[in-house]
């Protein structure tokens, strides 16, 4: 799979003004609605038992193709690896290799990993429907977290995973801790280029104990990459989830990842 829109690659060798520029443009041309040809009742994180979905009838070729996509590094080597999936059943892994060139910058993440990325999908022998990419999508000062600049740059549906909240701020202040399956949005604020109070992404608590108070899980950080409206974009993350806290496309990544890694000299 090669990249729709190689005009907003991510090149390391721009200055950090340049390189927000890009994303803006990036966050121009990104979809933030629903604009996909799958059905997403029939995304799934399992084969066998959905619990958290009612499956319509159909045949197992209608479901969608899932990639999770994940990163791991290996010194100054950033390790892209991809996992997908039909129904909840794998069907290809493809990784890449690449040297990095430069450091982790909050809000750049893009330019750090994003060939890595895209080399892994020009490995890709299938054409995907869906990419759960580890990482922020609109949740992001400028509306282009790497979700979103992948997507846009594939024309793939996509959406942001992420572990920590970058920007924006919960619309409701959070009592206490969430209970499984609660979302919360994310609205945008000063710190975001859409207009405040715009919802960004969700909130949401995919995995959490019996008693919170004693042990808890955090909530993931959800948000559209393109193509995939908010409110959508916490449903299927939802749907994709298996008892983790981590959905199972970007689960599946990070392992993969970890097992590239193990392979690859510093």
């Amino acid at each position: 799979m090669r990249a729709v829109r190689p005009e907003f690659a991510p090149d390391a060798s721009l200055s950090r003004e340049e390189m927000e520029a890009l994303q803006h443009e990036v966050a121009e041309t990104a979809i933030f609605e629903d604009r996909f040809d799958f059905d997403p009742k029939r995304v799934r994180a399992g084969p066998v038992d959905d619990a958290q979905s009612e499956l319509p009838t159909g045949k197992a070729d209608d479901d969608p193709i899932v990639v999770g996509v994940d990163q791991a590094f290996v010194g100054e080597k950033a390790v892209s690896a991809i996992v997908a999936a039909r129904g909840g059943e794998v069907i290809e892994r493809t990784h890449a290799v690449v040297e990095t060139e430069i450091p982790y910058i909050p809000g750049l993440l893009s330019f750090r990993e994003g060939t890595a990325i895209l080399r892994a999908f020009e490995r890709l022998s299938l054409e995907p429907d869906l990419a759960i990419v580890d990482g922020s999508g609109r949740i992001h000062y400028r509306e282009a977290g790497i979700a979103t600049h992948i997507g846009v740059m594939l024309d793939l549906p996509a959406i942001g995973v992420a572990k920590n909240l970058l920007c924006g701020k919960l619309h409701d202040p959070l009592q206490g801790h969430m209970r499984k399956g609660e979302r919360v949005p994310v609205l945008a604020n000063e710190r975001v280029s859409a207009p405040d109070g715009t919802v960004i992404g969700y909130a949401l608590q995919s995995r959490q104990y019996d008693n919170p108070e004693k042990r808890h899980v955090n909530p993931l950080y959800v948000s559209p990459g393109h193509r995939v409206s908010a409110e959508t974009t916490a449903d299927l993350v939802w749907q994709l989830c298996a008892g983790y806290k981590l959905p199972e496309p970007t689960r599946r990544a990070d392992a993969y990842a970890d097992e590239v890694k193990e392979t690859v000299g510093s």
